[in-house]
């Protein structure tokens, strides 16, 4: 695996973020100049995230560690339980009416292939020494209005958002990886992030893989952030209007 991050993350550094984005990448062998997550450290997939977050700071989690929820399974590193994939879970956790409704949720989680990933590494962006599969941004919504700008501003795509009430962490890190598309998702809508309060209510999450990062970085270094009908109600009307109007008036004569 390189060592080396070619690309550039510094038009990251002109947005407002509350937290630094974290680059993800998933490795079948073991990293190299990068420190394991702690031999003690016991907790969920979503949970490392927000630590690399939090404590600034890159790592790499593995099979050797403790993960406390469904983060080995949809790793590829562990199988679902039956219990599991029967729906017992989300009927008790008071998510799903009956267990055959959470059952139902099973077919739409993305997973790992077995034995694909070993080893995943975190890192926050501006520590970054290889190159991400995913890089997710946690912002307010109107900060992550511009990322998610930065996706459609020279491509024309459209948003996509992806999810389920529960098992969040497959939709941040494995689905944008396995499709290729540019994810987003709402913590507090997720049983598991909201009832561990580890984001802010507000907060959006935004993964980007690795095929579409370049393009990001690069409109987001290049547009303009803060338009200027963003800036009130009468700032919308007056631009709008003006410009239907000066196009009525050019399409004349076009």
């Amino acid at each position: 695996m390189s060592g080396i991050c070619r690309s550039d993350f510094s038009p990251l550094s002109d947005l407002d973020l509350e937290a630094p984005p974290v680059g993800i990448k998933f490795s079948f062998f073991r990293p190299e100049n990068i420190s394991p997550l702690e031999a003690e450290a016991e907790l969920s997939l979503c949970e490392i995230l927000r630590k690399s977050q939090l404590e600034n700071r890159a790592f790499y989690f593995s099979d050797e560690n403790k993960e406390t929820c469904i983060g080995k399974i949809v790793l590829g590193m562990e199988s679902f339980s039956t219990f599991e994939t029967s729906g017992q879970i989300g009927e008790r956790l008071g998510v799903f009416e009956d267990a055959r409704a959470n059952q139902n949720l099973y077919q739409f989680i993305p997973k790992l292939d077995p034995g694909v990933s070993n080893y995943v590494l975190f890192s926050p962006a501006d520590k970054l020494t290889f190159e991400p599969d995913v890089l997710i941004v946690s912002a307010r919504p109107a900060v992550a209005e511009i990322v998610m700008r930065a996706v459609t501003y020279s491509t024309g795509e459209m948003y996509k958002s992806c999810c389920t009430p529960v098992m969040g962490c497959a939709w941040f890190l494995v689905y944008p990886y396995k499709k290729g598309e540019v994810n987003f998702v709402i913590p507090a809508f997720v049983h598991g992030p909201h009832g561990r309060e580890l984001w802010p209510t507000d907060t959006v999450l935004i993964s980007i893989p690795y095929r579409w990062i370049p393009t990001v970085l690069t409109n987001l270094s290049r547009m303009t952030h803060h338009l200027p009908s963003h800036e009130g109600k009468q700032q919308y009307y007056e631009e709008f209007g003006g410009i239907l109007k000066d196009l009525s008036e050019k399409a004349k004569n076009p």
